[in-house]
């Protein structure tokens, strides 16, 4: 595989390194729109083929004919354990607990609460929380929200890097409870060192949540190497669930007996159907259920989860990186006359799956590309962001898009009219 980008130096050459590449035949198998670059799969992945072919399967035969008698013949009370299985597998979960289930938030509220409680019952003075002050703004909102309602001395504190997170960690002294940090940060894809701030939140007795909502899919995770003690994470994004698909929880195996959540519905229950009067938390990850699961997403993301299973992923992280250095390169040797920031690492170490550039006049111009078939999105302030998702976009790709943003910005095309408006959704 191509690796170095100053060798991709002709359309022909990129197109060489894609006839090349071990991963293309998975392009196949997600349905793309024809003269669409998409590099916006960070935020919202193509649709697997046999994803459709599920939603048939199970919108005809199993709801449309075996009616509630799925629930037992198919299959579907045991969905969020079994694809949690799965999920769990793919971000080295060992022998911890995972299940897939409602969303990025609610499980951050569970994970949190969970993180809490066993602190409470260990170190009872422990009552801050340290997070980023760039994490994606629902983890920080959920916090905020469990600190109100805990209403008992907790408090937040942000960090902006790894040596602001040692200063504060240290400052806290004994008071530091949960670290929660994002593993790929969704503004930047800066990438924190997972074993390395996993064992210094040890060392200050804190205990350690990840969310991989950039991460799974798209970078090596290895939540067991790492001694990580709880995870969140989405998979709509680089896993490709589909839009709203349910999101995951992932309990570590040392606190899986004894981690209780503050949502105690009843799917989390040890026998749902007794409909007993008090509450019994089932075993393992289970307990993180809460009420009656989306079956119908669950069906239809198991394809992309089943793909992603079977990726290589040393080749995957090694395109990504390609794919990312290539995008860097080409940006800045042929859009240099032009007021745009990366702000994303040059470190490969340090780096995610997406890239992203400042402009001042970001959200027009990204308007302005997707017009011209170049897929990416829009983040505040001023952040141009592409997402390199290495399963179904190539060298060429890379070079079409790198050409159609030179074109935006040479003939100034994102001072139409219709590219100052903004929709709901940015």
């Amino acid at each position: 595989m191509m690796s170095d980008p100053t060798a991709l130096n002709t359309r022909d050459a990129c197109v060489a390194a894609d006839a090349a590449d071990p991963l293309a035949g998975f392009r196949d198998e997600f349905l793309l729109p024809e003269g669409v670059v998409y590099l916006d799969g960070n935020s919202l992945g193509a649709l697997p083929r046999a994803a459709g072919e599920r939603a048939r399967e199970v919108l005809e035969q199993e709801w449309g004919r075996d009616l509630i008698g799925s629930w037992n013949k198919n299959h579907w009370f045991e969905l969020p354990t079994r694809i949690g299985g799965k999920i769990g597998a793919l971000i080295g979960g060992g022998e911890g607990g995972c299940v897939a289930t409602d969303t990025t938030s609610i499980n951050v509220f569970k994970a949190l609460g969970a993180a809490l409680r066993i602190q409470r019952e260990d170190h009872p003075d422990r009552r801050v929380i340290i997070s980023e002050r760039e994490n994606f703004p629902t983890d920080l909102y959920m916090v905020e929200g469990m600190v109100e309602f805990l209403d008992d001395g907790y408090e937040l504190r942000l960090i902006d890097d790894e040596a602001s997170l040692a200063d504060e960690l240290a400052a806290s002294g004994d008071d530091a409870a949960v670290v929660m940090l994002t593993h790929v940060n969704y503004r930047s894809g800066r990438m924190w060192d997972m074993t390395g701030i996993t064992r210094r939140a040890h060392e200050a007795g804190a205990l350690m949540i990840w969310d991989l909502c950039h991460s799974a899919g798209a970078v090596p995770v290895d939540l067991t190497a790492a001694a990580a003690d709880f995870a969140i994470g989405c998979t709509y994004k680089y896993l490709n669930g589909g839009p709203g698909s349910p999101a995951f929880v992932w309990i570590s195996p040392k606190h899986l007996e004894r981690a209780e959540q503050p949502l105690s519905g009843w799917w989390g229950h040890r026998r749902p159907f007794d409909m007993a009067v008090g509450y019994a938390p089932a075993e393992g990850a289970a307990k993180f259920l809460c009420g009656t699961q989306p079956i119908l997403s669950l069906a239809t993301m198991e394809a992309g989860i089943d793909i992603a299973l079977r990726v290589d992923r040393s080749a995957l992280r090694e395109k990504s990186l390609a794919l990312t250095s290539l995008f860097i390169a080409l940006v800045e040797e042929r859009l240099a006359a032009h007021p745009l920031t990366l702000i994303t690492p040059r470190d490969e170490a340090s780096r995610g799956s997406h890239v992203s550039f400042r402009h001042p006049e970001g959200f027009a111009v990204m308007k302005a590309l997707i017009a011209e078939g170049v897929v990416g999105d829009y983040r505040e302030p001023e952040v141009l962001r592409f997402g390199f998702t290495p399963l179904y976009v190539g060298y060429a790709d890379v070079w079409d898009a790198v050409e159609a943003f030179r074109r935006v910005l040479d003939e100034e095309l994102w001072r139409a009219p219709e590219f100052q408006q903004r929709g709901a959704v940015t």
